[in-house]
């Protein structure tokens, strides 16, 4: 899971969804195939890799089968800007809501995310030097700690010492040697008339660095963990929400705390040293990350391998027959839509993004309308459909044992924190199955979903009754499933509202 998409193949990536999602072989190779263009289309000169549109893909099939998760695990797999949205959070431009810019908006801000993160570990060492040196001037205001430039001034007065107890210097350097003769570090000493002063004693520094060493061998063997040191945190931006009532100032591509008004104010904070250390880390990465690299490295990969995977499409699809005003709002999201799939420049925070090669990878179950009833124009921007199959009684026994997170291996797992032991028989397995698909063509047809609903009531007692069932197996036969699901899977009226 961890390896690049640049060695993924089409196969690999079959395999890796596989562990986690049971059929659906179709859709699973469209989705290979396509991220795997996104790889080859990479290793294409320049002029012919501009002339290469991505070839979106449209998944049709009922809820609970698989479309929801496969966008999941491709999150997980691959190590490129990935992003799943809700259609139906999205309105035309004029209505109260989300505009559909905004999901460009947030795939940037995830690859931001990604980017920095690769930069972080490239600073690190950096970093924590630095931290620690701050730590220790925390803990020994005007012992030897760090001196930012331009603090001192000829003559004798050392600003630097003055206010060495505020920390916050970035220069990393021991101050080894201190002026202002022999009075203490917080005093101002004016030169005498012929403008010098005495140099500090030796001895002095030397003692002022043996005790920083004793703390920072202290600090690394971590026996000032839980003291209380003052830094400076910054808080909230305040004031915008307020003046901007009604206006998403993200969505217009505007930085707050860049605002200086709305920046956030400096307030002092009493901490652990544990937890100083996580702000104080935070800071002087930020302060080694080139930010004008950071956001020009993110926008060119979410230019050229950003995928956006848009859930519930169908319920914009405006219905064959019917009116209203939300119809028209429905297909003026979709004329909204339509631009960014196709190609266009939007506008965020980190600066302009063009969506020209961005793979959109859309799903929907289509039981209140069909595909057709989307836009033409957005039709033929989504020219790969791929029809997701109804899961078998076969495919929710499957679902039940084989994935990584199978819902078995989930219920054992949790009762057994309480030492209580889940024993499934195969025929126990075989006739859940059979109920969660009968019920599924009797009722509402909610794919393997269903199966949480009656392994919730099948183990309804055993959860209530765990902390009193420590140190016992509990068997579960296809008896025990007949006892406790008999009399809801035959009442259709009851199953329609317990299963």
């Amino acid at each position: 899971m961890m390896e690049g998409l640049e060695n993924l193949t089409p196969k690999q990536i079959v395999a890796e969804l596989d562990k986690y999602i049971i059929g659906q072989n179709k859709a699973k190779k469209s989705v290979a195939i396509a991220l795997r263009n996104r790889m080859r289309r990479q290793m294409l000169s320049p002029e012919m890799r501009d002339e290469i549109a991505p070839k979106n893909i449209i998944m049709i099939g009922p809820t609970g089968v698989g479309k929801t998760e496969i966008a999941r695990r491709l999150s997980k797999l691959v190590k490129a800007p990935f992003i799943k949205v809700e259609a139906t959070k999205y309105t035309e431009v004029g209505y109260v809501g989300r505009d559909v810019e905004s999901m460009i908006r947030d795939l940037m801000t995830v690859s931001v995310g990604m980017v920095k993160k690769e930069m972080e570990d490239d600073v690190r060492a950096e970093a924590e030097v630095r931290t620690e040196e701050a730590i220790l001037d925390l803990l020994l205001p005007g012992v030897g700690g760090r001196k930012k430039e331009g603090t001192e001034i000829s003559g004798g007065i050392n600003l630097g010492s003055i206010f060495s107890g505020l920390g916050g210097k970035t220069s990393g350097q021991p101050n080894d040697s201190v002026q202002g003769g022999n009075e203490p570090p917080q005093v101002i000493n004016l030169p005498g008339p012929g403008g010098h002063q005495e140099p500090a004693a030796d001895s002095g520094d030397a003692k002022k660095s043996s005790t920083r060493e004793k703390f920072r061998q202290m600090l690394r063997e971590g026996k000032l963990e839980e003291k209380e040191v003052e830094v400076l945190v910054t808080g909230p931006p305040a004031g915008a929400a307020d003046m901007f009532s009604g206006m998403n100032l993200e969505d217009m591509g505007i930085n707050i705390a860049a605002i200086p008004m709305f920046g956030g104010k400096k307030k002092k904070r009493k901490v652990s040293v544990s937890r100083a250390r996580e702000i104080l880390m935070a800071e002087e990465v930020d302060k080694l990350i080139d930010t004008d690299r950071l956001n020009e490295t993110a926008r060119d990969r979410v230019q050229q391998m950003g995928i956006v995977f848009i859930d519930e499409i169908d319920k914009i699809a405006a219905k064959e027959g019917r009116g209203g005003s939300g119809e028209v709002s429905r297909e003026g999201v979709q004329r909204d839509i339509l631009p960014i799939v196709e190609g266009s420049k939007v506008n965020t925070k980190y600066g302009m993004v063009d969506t020209s090669h961005i793979l959109f990878i859309a799903a929907g179950a289509f039981h209140m309308s069909k595909p057709s009833d989307l836009i033409p124009e957005l039709q033929g921007r989504f020219p790969l459909r791929v029809e997701l199959e109804d899961l078998t009684a076969e495919d929710f026994k499957r679902i039940l044992t084989q994935p990584k997170n199978a819902l078995i291996k989930q219920y054992t797992a949790l009762l057994g924190t309480e030492d209580v032991v889940l024993d499934f028989t195969d025929e126990a397995i075989k006739k859940m199955s059979e109920i969660a698909s009968d019920v599924n063509s009797k009722t509402e047809n909610i794919g393997a979903r269903r199966l949480h609903t009656i392994l919730e009531l099948l183990l309804e007692d055993v959860s209530f009754n765990a902390p009193d069932l420590k140190g016992q197996t509990i068997k579960v036969t296809p008896d025990y499933v007949d006892e406790r699901l008999r009399n809801v899977q035959e009442d259709q009226d009851l199953s329609r509202y317990i299963l």
